[in-house]
């Protein structure tokens, strides 16, 4: 097999293999995300409430400070979604008794979300749970891997976002 003009048979192989290796890294991304959602529908329908619903108790979870709540657009931030779907099934798990909505003191047109004492009962109910959950999936990782790691991904993220603002500039 002849090699690509301009390129030499010593140096495709390698990055050849390296893109090989970048799609298989991708695909196994999509996967793990896959993954994810599913075991999030599976809390959720414990709960009688949709994925995107108990992912926003969960970012209200790992962000709320003081039972003050977090603003809506820090929950959509987190999650990467409008903020008028947070403010949308905010207001349905409002009233289905998961969470509080309450203007900011500060600025009446912010408002903040804060977990109600039932979804903090839930969640604690289930917090072991989610611990051996942790455990068992990222078993072959010590600590100071699993923050390597997740520095990695850290990373590439802000590279794809970075790459993403690009493309669109492009088009």
């Amino acid at each position: 097999m002849k090699p690509k003009e301009g390129t030499s048979p010593a140096s495709s192989k390698p990055a050849q293999r390296k893109q090989d290796a970048l799609k298989r890294l991708t695909w196994e991304i999509i996967s793990i995300n896959f993954s994810i959602e599913k075991l999030h529908r599976i809390r959720a329908r414990a709960l009688n409430i949709s994925g995107p619903q108990w992912k926003i108790l969960l970012a209200i979870s790992d962000h709320e400070d003081a039972n003050d709540g977090i603003p809506v657009n820090v929950v959509a931030k987190t999650l990467h979604v409008d903020a008028s779907f947070v403010t949308t099934q905010s207001k349905k798990l409002e009233n289905m008794g998961f969470l509080s909505r309450k203007p900011c003191p500060a600025d009446a047109r912010v408002m903040r979300l804060a977990l109600s004492k039932a979804s903090v009962q839930q969640l604690a109910s289930v917090a072991e749970q989610e611990i051996a959950l942790s455990e068992f999936i990222f078993q072959d990782f010590c600590e100071k891997e699993l923050s390597e790691f997740s520095i990695k991904l850290a990373s590439i993220k802000k590279r794809l976002d970075k790459a993403r603002l690009k493309l669109a500039l492009e088009f």
